[in-house]
C-alpha cells in the first residue's frame, strides 16, 4: 500500500494532535499524529481495556527521518520504563498489556514489565522472511510480552482457536474421527492457540495489507491479541502505532482504538487503511471465525493468502 501525492496531501490535513486533557468519548476511536510523551498527559485514568506496544528495538534502525539507535540494556531498560511507568494510570484493572520485542530487548522488557504488571506469558513468533546467517543461527523469531495489570483479567481463548489440517487422521473403536472432522477441502482440527506461533507471514509486497514501514506487524497477528484479550466495544491502545496494524483491526473487529504515531507519512498509511476498513473488514488467515495455518491449500480463495 502507498500514498499518492494528492493523498499525502489529503490525509496530513486531518492529522490532529490532542494538546490537553481530555474525556473518553474526546480520545476513542482516535489516530494522533503526536510524540507519545506530549500524549500521555492528557489522557484520561483506567479508560484502556487493552494495550499493543511495538516500541523501537534496542537496534539502530531508521523510521522514514528519525532514526532509533543502539544502547546498553540499561539505558534500553530506563527508555522502557520512561513511557510504561505514565501508561499504567491508563489501564483499567482488569486490562491486559502485550509488548514487543526480539532477543536482544525481550529480558528488559520483562524486567520493566514486572515492576508494573503480572507476568502471564511470552509468546514467541516465527518471522520466516530474511536471509540466512553465515557466522550465527538465522534470526527468525521475535517475542511478545504478556502482561495483566491483576489477576481478574478477560481471556476468549475459543476466539482465537486454530484450524490444522490433520497429518494423522486417528479414529475412535467405531471408525468415527476422533477430533477432526471431515470436509470436501480436507481433513481439519480445532486445536487450542499456544504461546508459539507458526502460522504468520510477515507482510511482503503483493499483500494488500503491506506498506513501508519497516517493522510493521501482520493484521492476523493483531487479531488474535485483540480477540483473545478484548471484548467488543473495549477500547485498544497503541502507542507506537506504525502505519496502523492496531488501529486498524481494532475497528475490523467491532473495537474502539486509540493509536499514537510521531510520523506523519505512517499516520496517514495508518488514516488510508482505515478508511478502506470501513469497506473491508476482512484479516487475512482468520476465516469463519478461526485462524488458519500458513500456506493451507485446498481451502477458499481467501484461505489460500495465509
Amino acid at each position: 500500500m502507498t500514498l499518492s501525492e494528492e493523498e499525502l496531501i489529503r490525509y496530513k490535513a486531518t492529522l490532529t494532535t490532542l494538546q490537553s486533557p481530555a474525556e473518553f468519548e474526546q480520545i476513542k476511536d482516535r489516530l494522533l499524529c503526536q510524540d507519545v510523551f506530549d500524549v500521555l498527559p492528557n489522557l484520561p485514568d483506567r479508560c484502556v481495556d487493552l494495550m499493543f506496544a511495538d516500541p523501537p528495538y534496542n537496534l539502530t534502525k531508521s523510521f522514514n527521518d528519525r532514526k532509533f539507535r543502539k544502547t546498553s540494556i540499561d539505558e534500553y531498560s530506563e527508555w522502557l520504563d520512561s513511557w510504561l511507568s505514565r501508561i499504567v494510570r491508563l489501564l483499567k484493572p482488569a486490562a491486559s498489556v502485550y509488548i514487543c520485542g526480539d532477543w536482544r530487548c525481550s529480558a528488559a522488557i520483562n524486567r520493566i514489565g514486572e515492576k508494573y504488571f503480572i507476568p502471564q506469558n511470552r509468546i514467541t513468533w516465527e518471522r520466516e522472511k530474511g536471509r540466512g546467517a553465515k557466522s550465527n543461527w538465522k534470526n527468525c523469531s521475535e517475542d511478545i510480552w504478556f502482561f495483566t495489570v491483576s489477576e481478574d483479567y478477560y481471556f476468549d481463548v475459543d476466539a482465537v482457536m486454530l484450524k490444522r489440517q490433520v497429518i494423522a487422521p486417528y479414529t475412535d473403536q467405531n471408525g468415527d474421527p476422533k477430533d477432526w472432522s471431515e470436509t470436501e477441502n480436507g481433513r481439519f482440527r480445532l486445536t487450542h492457540p499456544s504461546n508459539i506461533w507458526t502460522d504468520l507471514t510477515v507482510p511482503y509486497w503483493s499483500m494488500p495489507e503491506n506498506t513501508d514501514h519497516p517493522t510493521q506487524k501482520p493484521e492476523k497477528l493483531l487479531a488474535k491479541i485483540i480477540l483473545a484479550s478484548s471484548r467488543a466495544g473495549d477500547l485498544v491502545f497503541d502507542p507506537f502505532n506504525g502505519s496502523g496494524t492496531t488501529t486498524v483491526v481494532a475497528k475490523k473487529l467491532g473495537r474502539h482504538y486509540l493509536g499514537v504515531e510521531i510520523d506523519e507519512t505512517f499516520c496517514c498509511l495508518a488514516q488510508k487503511r482505515l478508511k478502506l476498513a470501513s469497506e473491508d473488514c476482512s484479516i487475512q488467515g482468520y476465516i469463519d471465525g478461526v485462524f488458519w495455518e500458513r500456506n493451507t491449500k485446498n481451502i477458499s480463495r481467501k484461505g489460500k493468502l495465509l
